[in-house]
C-alpha cells in the first residue's frame, strides 16, 4: 500500500484510537509511524496498543513505526484547597515546596530545581503562559512573586521558566522504566521530552543501546543553544511546538522551525514538525485555512513527517484527521514550484555527501530513472539518498524488519524487508521485482540501484547500477 506523498505522517494513539480495527484505519488512511505517548496510560494499556500496530502492519502490507515518547521532568504545580483560585494582576502570589494544599496566596511546587534555577526579576509561565509572575525574592524552598497577567488557576498546571536552564534530569525514574518497557515490547524510536543538553540524548542512548533509534524533542530554549551538540548524538529531531511557544515569543517559533528542520536536513537527520497542527479536528470534521496552510508550510521546508497529537489521540475524528493531512502534502508534492521551494530551504548541493549517493542523485537528474533503490542494512544509505531529497521514488530494500520500520519515519523512503544477498546480479533482479510489486515504477523503465557489498558491513555504498524493468 504505497502512499503518493513523499512526507509522512505520525499519528498519536489514545482513548479515541487505540482500537486494533481503529489502528488499521488510520493505517489505510495515511498514516506511516504511530506515537505511544507515555505522559498517559499504563504498560499494559501500552503494550495492546503496540500489538494493534503490529497487526495492521500485515494487514495494510508495508512496515509501521511505533515511536515510544517518554514523560520526561515536566513541571507542575500542586493542588488548590478548592481546586482551583482567582488571581489579579499585581497581587503577590507565593510558590513554596510545601504539600499542603494552595489557596489565593500560594500553592505548592515540589520542584526544587525549579528554585535553584530563579533569578530575582525572572518571568515563571505557569498553565501554558495563561498565567505570568515575575520572581520578586526567592530562596532554595520558596519564591516570592507579583503576578503580571492571568485570572485563575487550577489544579496541577504546569510551569515554565522561559531563558532559564533548570537543573533537573532529562530522564526521570519513570522514564527509565518507561524505556526498558518500550525496548520489551520492541518500539522503533524513543523520543525524549524536554532536551536541554547533549548529556541528556547520551544518556538515552546508554539506555537503549542501539535496539531503537533515538529522537531529540525540541521544546526548551536551552536546546536550541546546545543544538549542534544534540543533533550530534541523536539520530532524529521533533520540533514540539507546544512547550516551545510558551518559552519562546510568538513570533519566534515559526523562525526556529525553519531553523531546526534546515539543521537535521543538513544532517540527514529526520525531522517531525508536531503540535497543533490540525487541532481544530479534535471537534471538527475539517481543519481551519490556517491549520492547512501550516502543514503546507512544513512540507514546502522538507520536513520529513508531521504529527498529529490530540487530533487522533483522544479527537471526534482520528481517521478524517489523517485523511486530510494526507490530501493536503500530496497537493503541495503536486504544485510544480514545490521542488524549487524545499531545495531554496535548504540547498542540498552545498552539503557534502558521500561520492556514491551524490552521483545516484546526478544521474537521476540526467537520464530517465523512474525508481531509486538502496539495499540497506543498518538505514543510513537510505537516509543519506533521502537527504538529497529525489523527486523520484525511493525503494529501501533491507533483511531487517527493524531498519524498514524505522525507515518509515524517512521523507520519500519506501521500505521492504528482503533476504540479504551480495551478488550484484541477484540484487538487480531483487530489485526489478520489488520495484514492479510495488508499483513505483510502471514496466519498461529504468531504475538506479545503490548498495554497499557485502551487505551488512559498515561503510557507504560501493555499488552503482541501471537496470531496467521488463516490458510487458
Amino acid at each position: 500500500m504505497i502512499r503518493a506523498r513523499r512526507a509522512r505522517i505520525v499519528a498519536t494513539l489514545g482513548p479515541a484510537s487505540r482500537d486494533p480495527a481503529r489502528v488499521v484505519q488510520l493505517a489505510k488512511a495515511g498514516a506511516d509511524v504511530f506515537r505511544v505517548n507515555f505522559s498517559h496510560g499504563t504498560h499494559e494499556e501500552h503494550a495492546r496498543t503496540i500489538a494493534a500496530v503490529r497487526a495492521a502492519e500485515a494487514k495494510v502490507g508495508r512496515p509501521l513505526g511505533v515511536l515510544a515518547d517518554l514523560q520526561g521532568p515536566k513541571l507542575r504545580l500542586g493542588a488548590f484547597a478548592g481546586g482551583a483560585v482567582a488571581l489579579r494582576p499585581g497581587q503577590r502570589f507565593r510558590l513554596d515546596l510545601s504539600a499542603e494544599p494552595g489557596d489565593a496566596t500560594r500553592v505548592g511546587a515540589p520542584h526544587k530545581e525549579v528554585f535553584a534555577a530563579l533569578k530575582p526579576g525572572a518571568v515563571i509561565l505557569l498553565d501554558d503562559g495563561k498565567v505570568r509572575l515575575k520572581v520578586l525574592e526567592h530562596g532554595p524552598d520558596y519564591a516570592e512573586t507579583r503576578v503580571v497577567a492571568g485570572h485563575g488557576l487550577s489544579d496541577k498546571k504546569g510551569l515554565n521558566l522561559p531563558g532559564l536552564t533548570i537543573p533537573v534530569p532529562a530522564l526521570t525514574a519513570k522514564d527509565r522504566r518507561d524505556v526498558a518497557f518500550a525496548l520489551e515490547q520492541g518500539v522503533d524510536w524513543v523520543a525524549l521530552s524536554f532536551v536541554q543538553r547533549a548529556s541528556d540524548m547520551a544518556e538515552l542512548r546508554k539506555l537503549t543501546r542501539g535496539r531503537a533509534g533515538v529522537l531529540a524533542k525540541i521544546e526548551k530554549p536551552a536546546a536550541i543553544d546546545a543544538l549542534e551538540e544534540i543533533l550530534d548524538l541523536c539520530e532524529a529531531v521533533m520540533i514540539a511546538r507546544g512547550d516551545l511557544g510558551v518559552e519562546l515569543a510568538p513570533e519566534e517559533v515559526p523562525v526556529v522551525q525553519k531553523e531546526l528542520v534546515r539543521a537535521a536536513r543538513r544532517r540527514g537527520l529526520p525531522v517531525i514538525v508536531a503540535t497543533q497542527m490540525l487541532e481544530s479536528m479534535t471537534a471538527s470534521p475539517t481543519p481551519t485555512r490556517a491549520e492547512a496552510s501550516d502543514v503546507a508550510g512544513a512540507v514546502y521546508e522538507g520536513a520529513d513527517a508531521l504529527m498529529l497529537s490530540a487530533e487522533t489521540a483522544s479527537g471526534m475524528f482520528p481517521q478524517e484527521a489523517v485523511e486530510i493531512m494526507d490530501k493536503i502534502i500530496a497537493r503541495v508534492e503536486r504544485d510544480p514550484r514545490w521542488p524549487e521551494l524545499m531545495a531554496a530551504e535548504f540547498p542540498v548541493r552545498d552539503v557534502d555527501a558521500d561520492a556514491l549517493v551524490a552521483a545516484a542523485r546526478r544521474a537521476a537528474e540526467a537520464t530517465s530513472i523512474a525508481c531509486l533503490v538502496a539495499f540497506t542494512t543498518t538505514g543510513q544509505t537510505a537516509l543519506r539518498l533521502a537527504r538529497e531529497r529525489p523527486l523520484q521514488p525511493a525503494l529501501a530494500l533491507t533483511p531487517n524488519i527493524e531498519t524498514a520500520r524505522r525507515l518509515a519515519l524517512v521523507w520519500g523512503v519506501e521500505s521492504r524487508v528482503v533476504a540479504p544477498e551480495d551478488d550484484p546480479e541477484a540484487l538487480s533482479r531483487i530489485a526489478v521485482e520489488q520495484v514492479l510489486a510495488t508499483r513505483l515504477s510502471p514496466p519498461g523503465r529504468r531504475i538506479l540501484i545503490l548498495a554497499g557489498l557485502p551487505m551488512g558491513s559498515p561503510g557507504a555504498a560501493n555499488i552503482l547500477r541501471i537496470a531496467h524493468t521488463p516490458r510487458r
